[in-house]
């Protein structure tokens, strides 16, 4: 196993079978992955359910769930679900804590006139009750009134909060509030040297980066497997992705040119993919983590392809 210059972490997938939930916790943890991450998607499984499960079916794996959307719990409840996972799995919590998808939120009413207030707010008031401080917060959104967790709930270590943005501004609030960032897919060394600059930190942060990933001997079957997640590549709600990068108005262009998402997936340039993305070879995955971490990835997240989840599961464990 070559060292490592970060963690390495794989993205269970929101539509994998319950039957195989627990198998793919334990598969992860035995290839020597570092972290464990689920998702909270709208319409699939909560995440703090799926922590849980996973948490209590392995020992040593980190377990972070990203993301919890502000707009969805209200921040007391949150902290105290939060804070008994953390009891019961002591320093192997992570959590992030995001505005959502603006169009699923809008969806079930919960998008708020300023997500970024509302984001700012909630990471602030979590991180202190999760703390076990005594918490007076008159906001815009969060509203707590003296509440402080009971000795016997506050976890010995409080997990780390991170935020779950994309945009320069949202960026920002990270920085400023939260203990990391996690960047959803597609992360670049670009985009990740342009959230570092927005984010500013003045003190440890960890930047936790989700990326598609395959792993195939044959680079060129790597390459196909990825490109039909990267359909939403182009769209508005990704466009800080792909601003810092060298071909970003050429993408753009063919976005516009292509009827539909599924035509502009095939139309990628394999070069523009492979930047895209962690696909390719055992070492050719690695090259590019290594790319990752030197610009400044503390934790690198890989994103399954596939039906098969087991089976791409164990693909990506090459790339260790």
């Amino acid at each position: 196993m070559t060292k490592r210059k970060g963690a390495i972490g794989v993205l269970m997938p929101r539509d994998i079978p319950a039957r195989d939930i627990v198998a793919f916790a334990r598969r992860a943890e035995a290839h020597g992955f570092d972290e464990l991450w689920v998702v909270e998607d709208l319409g699939y499984r909560g995440g703090l359910t799926q922590a849980a499960t996973v948490l209590a079916a392995t020992t040593r794996i980190r377990v972070g769930v990203g993301l919890l959307p502000a707009a969805a719990r209200n921040v007391a409840f949150a902290a105290m679900e939060i804070a008994g996972l953390a009891q019961l799995h002591h320093d192997r919590v992570d959590i992030a804590v995001g505005h959502g998808m603006p169009a699923w939120m809008r969806s079930v009413g919960a998008w708020p006139r300023s997500p970024l207030t509302l984001l700012s707010e909630y990471i602030t008031v979590l991180k202190a009750l999760l703390s076990g401080r005594p918490v007076q917060h008159d906001g815009q959104y969060v509203r707590i009134d003296g509440l402080q967790l009971h000795e016997s709930a506050v976890p010995v270590a409080a997990p780390a909060v991170l935020a779950g943005v994309r945009g320069p501004k949202s960026l920002a609030v990270s920085g400023d509030v939260a203990d990391g960032t996690l960047l959803a897919e597609p992360v670049t060394p670009a985009y990740v040297r342009a959230a570092l600059h927005h984010i500013a930190p003045t003190r440890p942060h960890r930047l936790v980066a989700y990326n598609i990933a395959a792993i195939d001997e044959d680079p060129a079957a790597a390459l196909a497997a990825v490109r039909p997640a990267l359909e939403v590549v182009g769209e508005p709600d990704w466009r800080p992705h792909i601003a810092p990068l060298p071909f970003h108005d050429d993408l753009v262009t063919l976005r516009s040119r292509c009827a539909g998402p599924r035509e502009f997936a095939r139309a990628l340039p394999d070069e523009w993919v492979r930047q895209l993305t962690v696909a390719g070879t055992p070492e050719q995955a690695r090259s590019a983590l290594g790319d990752l971490f030197d610009a400044g990835v503390t934790s690198a997240v890989l994103t399954p392809v596939g039906t098969d989840h087991l089976a791409a599961l164990d693909t990506l464990a090459t790339a260790l």
